[in-house]
């Protein structure tokens, strides 16, 4: 019987007198797309954090591919493959976007001591590379443009090539969609449809259309809790919802 990706179990978590994340339990299972909204300040980015590693959680635990990982650091986790993207990526301004997906492929092959020869002259690297880079959609002709040239939209996708090349078992997105163009959006969202199926994401997302969209299953944190979750359908349609979050974003 198949067992969830993720499994998070009674997370608390307080920052001095506020309650950031409060009791909270959250699966992702495999090929799912689960979308996690809610206010601001509703406690998404903690949640986010607490799942890789980056805050520890007072209470609780967190189960990933079946293994207790509450006590492993950031790195530890990545290696798993249990990776985070959009917040935490670091783009090399001065690099072609080509030479950045080439060198997260030659860090995350086991070959990130090779100095002496640059990442993007090596067809071992280029290959994979420019397979990622035709799998998120950046055009051809913007591969060999500096990444500090490329617009807020390719960067965007730049970042999620990368995060791709870490061979992710589940996959962390924090605000795909922000800051994009209503095109680069639509963009956005057919790459991540793409990858339904094959990779195992929880996003993070303020923009709902893409949201009901693209969701297998939405979980809606309030205060640091989940009042709901369920299909879209089922979110549409709960009245906690609307009162809590829903009629904000759609008035």
């Amino acid at each position: 019987m198949a067992e969830p990706v993720l499994l998070a179990q009674g997370l608390f978590k307080r920052f001095g007198g506020l309650v950031a994340t409060d009791n909270l339990s959250l699966d992702v299972w495999p090929g799912e797309l689960h979308a996690l909204i809610g206010p601001n300040g509703a406690g998404k980015t903690t949640l986010i954090g607490l799942l890789t590693g980056e805050i520890r959680p007072d209470t609780g635990r967190i189960l990933f591919l079946g293994q207790d990982v509450s006590r492993l650091s950031v790195a530890a986790r990545a290696r798993r493959g249990l990776v985070r993207s959009f917040q935490i990526v670091q783009l090399l301004d001065d690099d072609t976007a080509e030479a950045n997906v080439a060198l997260a492929v030659q860090t995350h092959a086991g070959h990130s001591f090779r100095f002496w020869r640059r990442a993007d002259a090596d067809a071992a690297l280029l290959d994979p590379a420019r397979a990622l880079l035709r799998q998120v959609g950046l055009g051809q002709a913007r591969w060999d443009t500096r990444v500090g040239d490329l617009s807020h939209g390719e960067r965007k996708v730049l970042e999620l090539a990368m995060a791709l090349a870490a061979s992710p078992r589940l996959l962390l997105l924090d605000e795909p969609m922000a800051g994009l163009g209503t095109a680069e959006s639509l963009a956005m969202t057919e790459t991540l449809r793409a990858l339904k199926g094959r990779i195992p994401m929880l996003v993070i997302e303020h923009d709902m259309e893409a949201v009901f969209s693209l969701a297998d299953r939405i979980t809606v944190l309030v205060y640091g809790r989940a009042i709901a979750s369920g299909s879209a359908a089922a979110i549409r349609a709960d009245p906690a919802v609307q009162e809590a979050y829903l009629a904000e974003e759609t008035g």
